[in-house]
């Protein structure tokens, strides 16, 4: 231990063991090392964001299957469907009616045609053959009526509008002592 005399007036100075010399980082060492860390952040932060299928902690292992297996059934399809349009005044004749069965399908279709045959259309499909028709035409024995034009009514010009000119009231005359 090392004594210190000091004269009047002056203080006594600890003295302190030597420590290790101080290293300064540059300027330029410093900006580098912060350019890193914030890209390091950044990616860091982007990763995060992106949003990974992450698997569970614990799994069963690929040997185990499941001992109830889940299926849909779904019934097969079946329906009946038929419509009928006979306008006498259009000349709007038709009529389909369809049923399915599963993947069977049948049905028929028919109209008037314009020059006066009746049109019937006759189909089925199903998965083996596709969609098939069988198309014919038979007489009606009479032209088919056309709907008579309907006659435009002609509307008389509007008559023009005559606006009679505004009525002039006299102006009302107040007593003096009124008007505020």
């Amino acid at each position: 231990m090392k004594v210190e005399v000091v004269g009047p007036g002056q203080r006594a100075q600890p003295q302190q063991p030597p420590s290790q010399p101080v290293h300064q980082i540059p300027n330029q060492v410093q900006a580098k090392m912060f350019a890193l860390v914030s890209l390091f952040i950044l990616g860091v932060g982007a990763a995060a964001a992106i949003e990974l299928p992450i698997s569970p902690l614990y799994h069963s292992p690929a040997l185990v299957k499941p001992l109830l297996k889940t299926i849909e059934v779904e019934a097969p399809a079946h329906y009946d469907f038929a419509y009928s349009v006979h306008d006498e005044h259009t000349g709007d004749i038709k009529s389909q009616t369809e049923s399915r069965k599963g993947d069977q399908v049948q049905g028929q279709y028919t109209l008037v045609d314009a020059d006066g045959y009746l049109r019937t259309v006759d189909y089925t499909s199903d998965a083996h053959n596709g969609f098939n028709a069988v198309v014919r035409r038979d007489p009606l024995g009479h032209k088919v009526v056309k709907a008579a034009p309907i006659a435009k009514i002609l509307a008389p010009a509007p008559l023009p509008l005559a606006y009679a000119a505004p009525k002039l009231l006299a102006p009302v005359k107040l007593p003096l002592g009124v008007y505020h």
